[in-house]
């Protein structure tokens, strides 16, 4: 069987790494001329997803590759900084967790797939009928027996074929730049918290730059293209105008790679459609940066991979199967992201201090008690590690 997926960030090509793995003829679509190389933030990949890896054989090059950042310094306007021990922290939110930048991890899973898979860089798809058969902006039209939207949260192919799909603004915004390493970070995120808004640095250890994100409140979502960059930068400048210090520093290299998108949660009842599917930010997007999406999106891909194999490629069976098996993750994941939202971004001078109080008191807990609190919330912090694997080896 044919199987078009578009996107080759992160759930693309785990996706098809797993269909070849299941006897799969896999093409990949990705508008962009290469691999996307935007300067990407830090992801977190928890335990079910670090067994994925694992399994794929690519655990090594990620383990190569993690940013190394183990401790951040939180500065608050005429207030003492605080601490926090980040490798305590991920100690008690996962048995097994690393932080690695996106385009690292998007370059581990393309070079694990470029032998068995083909890539088309440079296009897109322009429609999909109800047999199968894709029209492309630029390349010749084809049939194929499945088509996978794997592309992000403003999925093309989930514009194509669901259209307009229930979103829910969580009420922030995020922002990347890449800029000098002028504080020479050395394994530490600099961190700057006033109310309704972040702002932080840090980089990783092969990295000869850094980055800068911020996460800012809104009370209503702002207008703007999700491709108008100017427009973006001008929307950032305007949210910390009156931030002084490091920050406005950081501001002044808006000129380099520079990301931005709302943390918006798609709400989709299902995510298939005849032949038709999406996997990752495209189908069940918590929300960027604070949902873990990134893990999602990988165990998302390892299982439509493996519900499709064990259902011999027929939709009708695979597709509800796969959204039965991922979707209490993908809920649970939605809900965390929302109250994650708020505590990342101090909505008033009370909710600044009690973050700060909460990063004292957690530097004084005994760590197997942190742990031990945690493994009480699996519906918080220890969501990820309570997600168990279904294993598709006998399917193969």
């Amino acid at each position: 069987m044919g199987v078009l997926i578009s996107g080759a960030s992160v759930a693309g090509p785990v996706l098809a790494y797993w269909l070849t793995r299941h006897g799969f003829e896999v093409t990949v679509v990705e508008r962009a001329p290469g691999l996307r190389k935007a300067g990407g933030h830090a992801v977190d990949l928890f335990r079910p997803a670090m067994d994925v890896v694992e399994r794929m054989g690519v655990l090594p090059r990620v383990v190569e590759r993690v940013t190394g950042t183990d401790r951040m310094v939180v500065h608050s306007p005429g207030k003492r900084s605080v601490g926090l021990d980040l490798g305590r922290l991920f100690d008690a939110v996962s048995d097994r967790h690393v932080e690695i930048m996106r385009d690292d991890l998007a370059e581990v899973f393309f070079d694990a797939t470029r032998a068995d898979v083909e890539y088309v860089f440079g296009d897109s798809i322009t429609s999909v009928s109800a047999d199968g058969v894709v029209t492309f902006e630029h390349g010749a039209t084809r049939r194929f027996d499945l088509v996978v939207g794997a592309d992000g949260l403003h999925s093309n192919v989930r514009r194509l074929v669901f259209g307009d799909v229930p979103e829910l603004f969580i009420g922030a915004y995020l922002a990347v730049l890449s800029l000098p390493d002028h504080l020479g970070l050395q394994n530490c995120t600099v961190a700057h918290a006033d109310v309704d808004r972040m702002a932080a640095i840090y980089t990783a250890e092969h990295l000869p730059d850094a980055r800068a994100v911020f996460l800012f409140r809104s009370g209503r979502p702002l207008e703007y293209h999700h491709r108008d960059v100017a427009r973006q930068k001008e929307l950032l400048r305007q949210a910390y105008a009156d931030m002084g210090g490091e920050v406005q520093r950081w501001l002044a290299h808006l000129d380099g790679t520079f990301y931005f998108d709302s943390i918006t949660q798609l709400r989709m009842d299902t995510w298939s459609r005849g032949l038709v599917t999406l996997v990752g930010d495209a189908g069940f997007c918590p929300g960027p940066a604070v949902g873990g999406s990134t893990s999602l999106a990988v165990v998302g891909a390892y299982v439509l991979a493996g519900e499709l194999a064990a259902a011999g490629g027929d939709p009708a069976v695979a597709f509800p199967a796969y959204e039965a098996e991922i979707g209490d993750y993908v809920r649970r994941s939605r809900a965390f992201a929302v109250g994650a939202a708020k505590r990342l971004i101090p909505g008033s001078k009370r909710e600044l201090w009690v973050m700060r109080q909460a990063i004292r008191a957690f530097g004084h807990l005994p760590p197997p008690l942190g742990r031990a609190l945690a493994r009480m919330n699996g519906n918080g912090v220890r969501l990820h590690d309570s997600v168990v694997l279904k294993d598709y080896a006998a399917v193969r």
